[in-house]
């Protein structure tokens, strides 16, 4: 039976489970999804720092930079004008750093809400885990919401970083043949805004490189790109974890996020001492870009009052090693 907690706050971990699958929801750390275990494998990054609270101002990579985040009104920190104000926007958004209420929760499903600082956003998450035939689906369903009195512009992005190992491997839709470059540490593939091709990308020392393919951590890799826009039968991409025995596959709403983000990181992050980023983040989105100061066709907005629904999903597969 669900329980309805309409407006609860609450500070201890959710666990929402099927069978030998289990979420774990951390409302009070943004709504974070801090771990997906299958049995004894652990699906997601694991924190490289304590989880702990944030700050309304820490950059991203002060924080344990693992697990499940949503990325909203924006990724990248920026100013700009909205509603007739000058807006601050924090790294990787307002919602991963500020406590999410519990509206409902039950075995298998938990619903979430929380409202943007920097814009009058409300966002509501329900996630509900349910068993296949070969695996397991979670399902996440969004409602963004402006609460305020004045149309005011958003983007958003999920932040799912999956662990991985050497030899793991991405699919992207057949048709996807070229992206584009946000950024590449140490300019590997070039400079931001570029056009890389996908999957044999030329680097900038002349050599190609397979970027399907999952380096290992001591490449010192970091590198982000956007596919898209996509179409109707393009809303899904897959990674191949064959030494985990797994497949996780993602489908999203391309009429609402018609954009996917690949952050490729094999020790590439964060630029400082200590613990690296080994993982790959498919990241569907509204926008090709980072920064919701930058403008284009993908720019959307919200009316006082008005809202924006959409669903994704992922599905783990258990495969044979």
């Amino acid at each position: 039976m669900m329980q309805v907690c309409e407006g609860r706050s609450q500070k201890e971990n959710v666990l929402i489970r099927n069978g030998d699958c289990c979420v774990t929801v951390v409302p009070h750390l943004g709504g974070k999804i801090a771990s997906i275990r299958i049995k004894d494998l652990e699906v997601l990054q694991m924190p490289l720092a304590p989880l702990e609270t944030r700050t309304r101002i820490m950059p991203f990579d002060e924080s344990d930079a693992s697990g499940w985040d949503e990325c909203v009104p924006s990724v990248a920190a920026c100013a700009l004008e909205a509603g007739g104000a000058r807006i601050e926007v924090p790294d990787h958004g307002d919602l991963w750093r500020i406590a999410w209420e519990i509206l409902e929760e039950s075995v298998n499903s938990v619903t979430l809400r929380s409202t943007c600082f920097s814009l009058p956003l409300e966002m509501v998450r329900k996630s509900e885990l349910a068993r296949t035939a070969r695996g397991w689906r979670l399902q996440l369903d969004y409602t963004v919401t402006n609460r305020g009195d004045a149309t005011i512009p958003w983007s958003w992005c999920a932040h799912p970083l999956f662990d991985v190992a050497p030899g793991d491997q991405v699919e992207l839709p057949p048709s996807v043949n070229h992206l584009r470059l946000e950024g590449s540490g140490g300019g590997r593939l070039g400079k931001g805004s570029a056009t890389v091709q996908w999957p044999m990308a030329q680097l900038a020392d002349g050599s190609t490189t397979d970027l399907r393919i999952v380096q290992p951590v001591a490449s010192g890799i970091g590198d982000k790109l956007f596919a898209g826009p996509l179409s109707p039968s393009e809303g899904w991409c897959t990674l191949h974890r064959p030494s985990a025995g797994l497949r996780i596959r993602m489908s999203f709403d391309v009429t609402k996020a018609p954009y996917l983000g690949l952050w490729l990181c094999y020790g590439g992050w964060p630029d400082r001492v200590g613990p690296k980023q080994n993982c790959v983040a498919l990241e569907p989105a509204t926008a090709p870009v980072d920064s919701l100061a930058q403008t284009g066709p993908w720019s959307r907005t919200l009316a006082p009052g008005s809202f924006c629904s959409w669903t994704m999903a992922v599905e783990f597969e258990l495969v044979e090693r």
